[in-house]
């Protein structure tokens, strides 16, 4: 704890103004000590009294608790810890303005803390080991005595205790390596300086001066101006008395050889020297177009989407995966501490409480503030922290420890479809939303596929209670290591952005189907008038709640309703096959979207689902076990149509609207407890009835956006974009890539040759000059944007 204190104080020394940095420092700081204090007061109170814990044969009225229990529950702290304070610089040193071989050294020396975390590993291996032993040796009576070799754990638990010594000494280690900088600099200066690079002082001593060379370039028919004196950042901080900050400690080359400060005044001519303070500002733009700032998502094309689609699209792969074998462990788990059918429905709702928390709380703040990528790696790290907290479930065999686990995996995952799912439909040309939402959904229903046969045929084959579930943690210690990796990979992979400005402009149509509005009847008063949009959204929501509930609540009794109607048959090859069709179905929906109209499809899959879902309810034998492939098959592309249905035409508040469709995922944690319900009294069977009554009111969205004139223009495409590559845009001024400031009020006639794809831009002046309307040629056919 003292050791993780102190190197989380220094990094609060390295930057004052990374507020982001601070906050999350100052968070890890607060559980490091928090987690510490209750771990060393759980130590002193080990035992009632607590001097029985000295005796090596505590009294039979002494009441102890198990110590190695409360150790290894201490493991995701720890780990989380470790990992923290590896990643948090790392953003700030990769991003400095520094020498390659600085920068490199620099995050090298802040990297040692990798060793740190593999001790810890290491550390825990060895307790879990002593933990297995002592059990082992209880659980068989080989001892009577707690004197005895056998039965002493300070005999088995030696070699963590050295791990433990090692743990500390390195971190210690790790801490001040940062402070041998002086020394490497006295004793090794070319580790600390590219070849080539002389010391500052000598520059500053040998030949011309500064100031001499200053007073050569000066021409003499300019005057010497009033002090522009610009000095470097070091330079500044030099001149103080104040000591040097530890960023400037940490960068600078050598300390004690910094350059000699001369106060004189600079001419007009020396101040536009090359220099690395004196050099003119780069333009950033390239005529009306913006060369360095990254185009949105909004207008990208389908080209230009296809990197950012697909490595938004390897999260919802590798988050199927994990939740498959997440999956498969909460049936392991509840086969080894033999949990009644109404804790299994507890664990489940339990991580859909995590969906309805998420969303609605620091999900959509970070949405909304920080953007779509630092969702994916908040979502990423909690879900890492949820599978950590799986180690001490399964070495206490706890129920409630299990439950927190799967709370927080929920947060997790939530926090990333909060933002991954509407990061897929805005990506590129809308009229391709659903596609590809329903092309990303198929490649996480095929992680969902394997995963569960890896899992049952290998990773799960041999758990049949405590001690071997406790070795499977193992697996899922991978997964949150890998899910730490990867949130630190997504830091620095370019993703583009939208910003609530962008989200509004590409909401914006000349039909005005985005502002209908609908007059709602209301007794003893005047009709409320509510635009169609909201009554489309709040449907969404509505049927999202239900279809998930329906569909989890089909997941959740699949194995009991085989067995009832049909008991030799394979339930996990039979689940694999049904998962399959869940895919297929995904993949089917995204190839009709380029033919049929999305709302076609899902007034479609809804019809298919309730009729099949009825046709469960009845006969026996391989028919209904057959039937429940099929209605895998339509339930699989709903999800991306509600979802994508709901978000159309939400503009500025899309992102809050991806929050509330993302919470309303909540509903798979309500219908499978009351379906459960059912079941006890009437069968498993009879029991789908509660799965028909839920895509029955879901189908109240397909009705109403297919019934009613106005629905149906707000939810399809817009004739006004462009087909398949190429962009849409309106007169606003909102586009990121297109600056119009030096433009006059006069009359002007501009064309320009862009990407091969815009064919020119035709620029006419308003009848009193000043307004401008921009009038897009595509292969000869004006399109306007009159928003």
């Amino acid at each position: 704890m003292a050791t993780k204190t102190s190197i989380l104080i220094f990094y609060l020394s390295l930057s004052k103004v990374q507020k982001v940095f601070r906050w999350f420092t100052i968070g890890t700081l607060l559980v490091v000590n928090l987690a510490g204090i209750a771990l060393t007061f759980l130590n002193v109170v080990q035992c009632r009294p607590v001097g029985a814990a000295f005796d090596a044969a505590p009294p039979a009225s002494a009441h102890c608790v198990d110590i190695i229990g409360v150790y290894l529950s201490s493991a995701p702290v720890n780990i989380s810890t470790d990992l923290a304070i590896l990643f948090l610089p790392m953003p700030i040193l990769t991003a400095m303005q520094l020498p390659k071989k600085q920068k490199i050294i620099l995050i090298i020396t802040f990297g040692f803390g990798v060793f740190v975390a593999a001790i810890d590993v290491v550390r825990i291996a060895y307790l879990e080991n002593a933990a297995l032993s002592r059990f082992t040796e209880v659980t068989q009576h080989q001892s009577s005595s707690r004197n005895s070799e056998e039965d002493d754990f300070s005999w088995y638990a030696s070699l963590s205790y050295m791990w433990s010594a090692v743990e500390v000494n390195l971190g210690i280690m790790c801490g001040c390596v940062p402070g041998l900088k002086p020394l490497v600099s006295r004793f090794l200066p070319h580790l600390l300086r590219d070849p080539g690079e002389t010391s500052r002082k000598s520059s500053t001593t040998t030949g011309i001066s500064a100031f001499d060379f200053t007073a050569a370039q000066r021409i003499p028919s300019v005057s010497t101006p009033s002090i522009q004196t610009r000095t470097s950042p070091n330079a500044t901080a030099s001149q103080s008395d104040e000591p040097v900050a530890m960023m400037d400690f940490l960068t600078t080359p050598d300390m004690t050889e910094l350059p000699e400060i001369h106060d004189f005044q600079r001419s007009v001519t020396a101040m536009t020297n090359t220099t690395g303070y004196t050099a003119p500002a780069t333009p950033n733009f390239f005529d009306f177009v913006n060369m360095k700032r990254r185009k949105s998502m909004v207008h990208l094309t389908n080209k230009e989407s296809l990197f950012p689609v697909l490595m938004v699209t390897f999260l919802f792969l590798i988050w199927g995966f994990a939740y498959g074998l997440l999956d498969v462990l909460n049936s392991q788990f509840q086969l080894v501490a033999r949990m009644s059918p109404g804790m299994t429905v507890g664990l489940h709702s339990a991580y859909f409480a995590g969906y309805l928390v998420a969303p609605m709380t620091f999900g959509r703040l970070a949405l909304k503030y920080w953007g779509f990528k630092a969702c994916y790696m908040i979502g990423l790290v909690i879900y890492a922290i949820g599978t950590l907290v799986f180690w001490p479930a399964s070495v206490l065999t706890s129920f409630p420890a299990f439950l927190v686990s799967n709370f927080i995996v929920g947060l997790g995952l939530s926090t990333l479809e909060i933002a991954a799912n509407p990061f897929i439909a805005l990506c590129g040309p809308q009229r391709y939303s659903e596609i590809r939402l329903n092309f990303s959904q198929g490649v996480q229903a095929t992680g969902t596929i394997f995963a569960p046969l890896l899992a049952n045929k290998v990773l799960f084959r041999n758990v049949f209670n405590a001690p071997s579930l406790i070795d499977v943690q193992w697996t899922y210690l991978s997964i949150a290591l890998f899910m730490a990796l990867l949130a630190f990979a997504y830091h620095y992979l370019p993703l583009p952005e939208a910003t609530d400005a962008e989200l509004a402009d590409i909401a914006e149509r000349s039909d005005h189907a985005n502002d209908a509005t609908l007059e709602l009847w209301r007794p003893g008063s005047s009709p409320l008038t509510v635009k169609v949009l909201y009554i489309t959204f709040a449907l969404a929501v509505f049927s999202q709640f239900c279809y998930v509930g329906g569909q989890e609540a089909v997941s959740t009794s699949f194995s009991s309703y085989i067995s009832q109607v049909d008991s030799g048959l394979d339930t996990i090859n039979h689940q694999a096959i049904g998962h399959t069709a869940f895919a297929v179905g995904r993949f089917l929906a995204a190839f009709a979207g380029f033919f049929a109209k999305p709302r076609y499809i899902l007034l479609f899959c809804y019809a298919g689902a309730v009729l099949f879902t009825a046709l469960c309810m009845n006969f026996s034998g391989a028919t209904p076990a057959a039937l429940i492939i099929i209605v895998y098959l339509f339930e699989g592309p709903l999800f991306s149509l509600i979802f994508t249905t709901g978000l159309r035409g939400m503009g500025a508040r899309t992102k809050d609207a991806s929050a509330l469709l993302t919470a309303a995922i909540s509903g798979g944690g309500v219908f499978p407890p009351i379906m459960y319900a059912v079941s006890k009294s009437r069968g498993w069977q009879y029991s789908f009835c509660i799965v028909v009554a839920a895509f029955v009111a879901g189908v109240l969205l397909p009705l109403w956006v297919n019934g009613d004139a106005r629905a149906r223009r707000q939810v399809d495409h817009s004739g006004e974009e462009r087909v398949l590559g190429r962009h849409t845009r309106h007169n606003r001024g909102h586009s990121a890539n297109l600056s119009f400031d030096g433009y006059g009020s006069a009359s002007s006639t501009k064309m320009k040759r862009w990407s091969g794809k815009l064919k020119r831009y035709s620029w006419k002046s308003g009848s009193e000059g000043g307004d401008r309307n921009m009038v897009e040629h595509i292969e000869g056919r004006p399109v306007r944007g009159d928003g």
